[in-house]
């Protein structure tokens, strides 16, 4: 072997020794990482736990209503006339039968008290009639053209009385007056809007309306809760009308439910929010909100379960969820009662992730959950 070659062979020799140098050197590397690694305790992620328990759920649907006076009206004059009296007080409570509007009347009155007069003369000329007929000094046809004068005096005296009783304008029931801007002195033409009332009662209606499928499956008497604004709880009223008629563009019905107690209920005109029940109530799941997780695959929870090793880790369940019960939401499939499932800290989950439960409570739920278990 010439001297060169020699040379080469032994570079080829070093080039492999470094080579399986370094690969003994990475070989031992991994597996001192690797030792380190199972060393190493495993990911905790530390999460406040809840109960999921079982409640029995009644389907609503929401509905925005409009409150409603038993009696209201608009009130406007009969007649054209000028303004004599006005005791119309914005908000006032007024009885039955008070006085509100009087209009002039001074001619009316005055043809009345000449249409009475005339009516006492027919009526004493008929009664002249009436003897002198008994006496045969006047005939049957005299006594009956009287008798008519008198008739039609007292019809002239209903007309002007009728026409006085119109231009007088009176609360047709107990109510309460709206703003009004009417003054003595002032002419109002026929049909002039002078003010709103609204009856006061011992109750109030609430009218809403709901699709033709929810309208189907409600029954007079049956009840609904409305949400007044600034008011927590439910006022419970009564459904006293069904409308007989789907409106064809909504495909919508009219219902009407009465709130008893008018103090409670809000003002007439006022919008209120109404929760109608929707077919029978029937048993579900409910967990706080904060235990729902929604994403692009569905809803999701994380049970909080023991492995085999009885370590507690986190699994993530697709579930069904339904309407919300204040802090609460229900969860129709998916879950089981008494399963315990991440509530706070449930977005740092992932699934099959080792979880600490903080809280007493969580770890009270913990030990049960080990119990059962066992």
């Amino acid at each position: 072997m010439t001297r060169r070659g020699w040379f080469g062979s032994l570079l080829v020799l070093v080039i492999i020794a470094i080579g399986a140098g370094l690969g003994l050197w990475k070989y031992e590397s991994i597996q001192a990482s690797a030792e380190a690694s199972t060393s190493q305790p495993e990911p905790m992620e530390s999460v406040m736990v809840a109960t999921a328990r079982e409640i029995e759920h009644q389907p609503t649907t929401t509905s925005i209503g409009t409150v409603l006076a038993l009696q209201s009206i608009t009130l406007k004059n009969e007649l054209p006339g000028t303004v004599r009296h006005v005791t119309l007080t914005p908000g006032q409570i007024v009885d039955k039968g008070a006085l509100l509007v009087a209009l002039d009347v001074s001619v009316e009155e005055a043809e009345l008290k000449a249409q009475e007069a005339q009516a006492a003369l027919a009526k004493s000329v008929l009664n002249r009639r009436h003897n002198l007929n008994q006496e045969m000094a006047t005939t049957q046809e005299e006594v009956d053209r009287a008798r008519a004068d008198l008739d039609i005096a007292l019809a002239q005296i209903a007309r002007t009385q009728a026409i006085i009783a119109r231009k007088t304008i009176r609360a047709p029931f107990k109510a309460r007056v709206g703003i009004a801007d009417v003054h003595p002195g002032q002419y109002l033409n026929e049909g002039t809007q002078l003010t709103t009332l609204q009856g006061i009662g011992d109750a109030v209606h609430v009218d809403f309306t709901v699709a033709q499928q929810v309208a189907a499956s409600l029954r007079e008497d049956g009840s609904v809760d409305v949400f007044v604004a600034g008011h927590t709880a439910p006022i419970t009223a009564r459904i006293v009308a069904l409308d007989a008629r789907i409106d064809p563009t909504t495909r919508n019905a009219m219902v009407r439910a009465r709130i008893k107690g008018a103090d409670q209920a809000p003002a007439p005109g006022a919008s209120v929010r109404v929760q109608v029940p929707v077919g029978p109530s029937r048993t579900a799941i409910a967990i706080p909100v904060s235990a729902l997780r929604k994403g692009p695959g569905g809803d999701q929870v994380f049970v909080i379960q023991p492995d085999e090793h009885g370590k507690t880790r986190a699994h993530a369940r697709l579930v069904e969820s339904g309407a919300m019960l204040g802090d609460e939401v229900v969860i129709h499939t998916g879950l089981s009662a008494n399963e315990m499932v991440a509530a706070s800290g449930s977005f740092k989950l992932r699934d099959g992730v080792l979880v600490a439960i903080a809280g007493e409570q969580g770890k009270e739920n913990h030990l049960t959950l080990l119990m059962s278990r066992r």
